[in-house]
This record gives C-alpha cells, structure tokens and sequence, in this order.
C-alpha cells in the first residue's frame, strides 16, 4: 500500500503477521488495479457487492471522516492523482523540505469540503455491498493504515507485549510489561523532536516530509490534501502526533492537527488525549502531554 510495517512482539500467538499485511495490501491498495478496492472504484453501479474486509476498511475510513469533521476525507482520490500522486512514491527518495517550505504558497487552515461526498458514501453489512453515487472514488491510504494496526495488535496483544507500526500508525499494548518509548522523528533534521511513553493505545505522526515531490512546473506537492479547494495543504504545520486509544482515532487526529494549522491543531489536540505539532520553523511543541 506504499508504505512500510513494522511489528515488534514477545509471540506471535500463531498469527502469520506477513500474510495479514499481504492480504491487506492485495484487496485495499489503490496502487493494484486489481485489488477489491480499485474494483470498487471503477464499477459503475451504486451498490457494489464487496467483502468484509472492505466493508470494514471503509467503514473506519468514514468514522475517520466524522472524528475530523470532514477533514480527513476518503473521496478525495482524483484530487491526488491531479497532485501526481498516482502511483505508489514507497521507493521515491522524497523532495527537499526545506526547499519546498521556501517556495510554498501563503500559510492557510485547510477545510473540509462543502460538498462533502463521504456522507454519502453506505456500508450494508446485512447485504454485503457498499454504496455511493456513481464514479465517486475512495481512498483508504491513509485510514487503513491505523485499522491494520489496531486489527493486528488486537490478535498479538493476547500473547503478550506488542507493537504494531504502519508507516507511522503505531498501536502499542505493553500489557503488564514495561510501557513502550516511542520517538517521534523531526521531518528537518531527522532527529528525536520528542520522546512519548505509552503503555496502551495509538500513536500516530502526519508530516509532509516523506511523501513529497516536484511537479513538472517546478511547484512541490505533498499528500495531504485540503478537501475544500482539492490542492495540498501548506498551514504553518510539518509533522503532528496524536495520541488516542486506538491507532485510527489517532492517525485521523494527527492528520486533522496538521490541516488545520497551528491554532486549530493546538485546540484539537487538546481536546482529546494531547501530541507533538512540529512547526514549518522547526519548533517542536508539546500539547496536552500532561495528562
């Protein structure tokens, strides 16, 4: 699905954790025109047949949306490939950032979209299918990172001390053992901007530094997405953390904090479970962390 996973655990517990990612990747990755996922986007009918897995990813992806009040918006796919990310950029060595936050355009909020296509979008599990007007298209890149890893981390946690990271969507359950560091990379530099100790729960980081690019024109593109005007966002924000009780909750707060800029975010933050927002200067501040 373009990005990489990471599992550390005490056993296994039985579970084949490769094959569960391979599974993932084969029926919800946009980037295989053969996946279930793809399938889905390109049939033209209202109620597509689809199984569990999807409707489940789906189904996170539009709580995804709810959480952030729209901002974090699974229909926003064409706008991506208009921003030249149409293909998987895992393997890409990224654009400078620094050269890409000289050049960027005025600091604005991102907002969500007036129309807000993702409310129409229907999981029937009773019937089996998924419905949404015609030619809408989803995107799960970035939701389903965090459902996989609670997912996995809900099958290894019975056996004892796991962490389950998905490019950046980390769930952790230390059980009775010692809690987990968990360090928080700074997109300028590379280094540790901050170290969190968690003991239970979902710690996720979106930043524009690992999936950033020059178009053709000169002009830097990332994939974060305004959903009101359909171009990448630039709000004063590289990188923001989140933490919350299960790694989806928190990869939709995190990718909210940073579209939202820096007030905003700091207010979001707050008013859940606190993270790390990370400043187009390179100031690292910590929100809510207290708690």
């Amino acid at each position: 699905m373009g990005t990489v996973a990471r599992v550390v655990r005490d056993s296994d517990g039985g579970v084949d954790v490769a094959s569960v990612f391979a599974e993932i990747d084969r029926r919800l990755s946009r980037f295989d025109a053969g996946s279930e996922l793809s399938r889905l986007n390109a049939n033209p009918e209202t109620a597509v047949p689809a199984g569990s897995l999807l409707r489940a990813a789906v189904a996170a992806a539009l709580h995804a949306a709810l959480l952030s009040g729209g901002l974090v918006d699974p229909t926003l796919l064409g706008a991506l490939r208009r921003a030249g990310y149409s293909e998987s950029r895992a393997h890409v060595q990224p654009a400078s950032l620094a050269r890409a936050l000289s050049s960027a355009p005025r600091r604005r909020p991102a907002r969500p979209a007036t129309a807000a296509e993702w409310r129409s979008v229907e999981v029937d599990d009773r019937a089996g299918v998924i419905r949404r007007p015609p030619a809408l298209e989803l995107d799960l890149g970035g939701s389903v990172k965090g459902w996989a890893a609670d997912l996995l981390a809900a099958r290894l946690s019975r056996h004892g001390r796991c962490a389950v990271d998905c490019g950046g969507d980390l769930r952790v359950e230390a059980g009775r053992g010692e809690p987990w560091e968990v360090r928080v990379r700074h997109p300028l530099t590379g280094a540790s901007a901050h170290t969190l100790v968690v003991r239970a729960g979902g710690v996720a980081t979106s930043g524009i530094d690992a999936r950033l690019w020059q178009r053709h024109g000169g002009e830097f593109a990332h994939h974060l997405i305004d959903p009101s005007t359909g171009r990448p966002a630039w709000t004063g924000l590289i990188a923001a953390t989140a933490l919350a009780p299960t790694a989806l909750a928190a990869e939709a707060l995190a990718k909210a904090a940073l579209l939202s800029g820096p007030a905003r975010a700091r207010a979001l933050l707050e008013a859940h479970h606190g993270g790390v927002l990370i400043h187009d200067g390179g100031t690292v501040e910590q929100v809510g962390l207290w708690r």
